[in-house]
Formats: C-alpha cells, sequence, structure tokens
C-alpha cells in the first residue's frame, strides 16, 4: 500500500513540474512590466477585405508595420486560423523605427463568406497582434455574373 501511494505522489510532482512553461528572460520582464503590442509594433491596418474572389484563386495581402519600439523587433511567429491561410513573416529582426510586412495568402476553394485571423507573437508580448482577412468567395459562374454587373454599372454611370 505505501509503495502505491509513494508511486501515485511521485506521478503527481512529476506531472506538476512537467506543466511548468518556459519563458525566456526578454518575455518573462516584458510580460511583468505590462508592455503591450500596441506599445512596440504599429500596423498600417489591422483588417483587409478582398470583396469578391473568384473560386480556386488564390489571393494575398501585404500588412505593413513599423517598429516603434526602442529596441529590434522580432516577429516569433504568425500563425493562421486555418489551414487555408498561410502567413509569412519577417525572420530576421526589425530596426527601431524601420518597417516591414507580413504576407497573409488565402486558398480560396471553399465558397461563401470568410473570415480568418492571422495571429502574430512579437517577442516579449504575452498577447498576439490580431490581423484579420475577409472577403467573399463566388462560383467561376457567381464571379463572371459579378463582374459582368460591375462592368455594366461603370459603363452605364
Amino acid at each position: 500500500m505505501k509503495r502505491i501511494a509513494l508511486t501515485l505522489c511521485a506521478v503527481i510532482i512529476s506531472a506538476a513540474i512537467f506543466a511548468q512553461t518556459k519563458t525566456n528572460g526578454a518575455n518573462a520582464a516584458n510580460a511583468d512590466q505590462g508592455i503591450k503590442a500596441d506599445q512596440v509594433i504599429r500596423f498600417a491596418e489591422m483588417k483587409y477585405n478582398f470583396g469578391k474572389i473568384k473560386q480556386g484563386v488564390p489571393v494575398t495581402h501585404v500588412f505593413e508595420f513599423t517598429n516603434i519600439s526602442a529596441q529590434p523587433l522580432v516577429i516569433e511567429s504568425a500563425r493562421a486560423s486555418c489551414g487555408c491561410t498561410t502567413p509569412t513573416w519577417p525572420q530576421q529582426p526589425t530596426a527601431k523605427g524601420k518597417g516591414n510586412k507580413i504576407t497573409a495568402g488565402f486558398n480560396a476553394s471553399a465558397v461563401g463568406p470568410f473570415e480568418k485571423t492571422i495571429f502574430v507573437t512579437v517577442t516579449g508580448i504575452a498577447l498576439p497582434v490580431e490581423l484579420k482577412i475577409s472577403g467573399e468567395v463566388l462560383t467561376a459562374e457567381q464571379y463572371a455574373k459579378f463582374e459582368a454587373e460591375k462592368g455594366s454599372k461603370k459603363d452605364g454611370k
């Protein structure tokens, strides 16, 4: 009985130790100071609407940002809310006062309206920045009709 109790106690202690998360020094220091993303990075826009796009035709949008902090800015990751969105981000630090970009690609395979989120993690910031893309995917037939209507409205001004 003692052996079972001792084993159970060891398992619980091991689980508690392995459940702890690692933070590097910069992240821990900035998290303690309450630094927010808008104090180190400024995006020209946080949302982009593609409007009506054709099914099966991938689209991209560039989100430009500026490092407004006093030190180089590192984007740790940019991950999307689904596999149909593929963000790319700078792998090198962005110098103080300089700009850079995150490119969001969207594979328009499913018909209908969409809204996707890209979570941008900045070194030293606890919460990720959220960028959003949206629009409506139309079938080839729907898109052709949309383009024809748009063209006739331009001609008829």
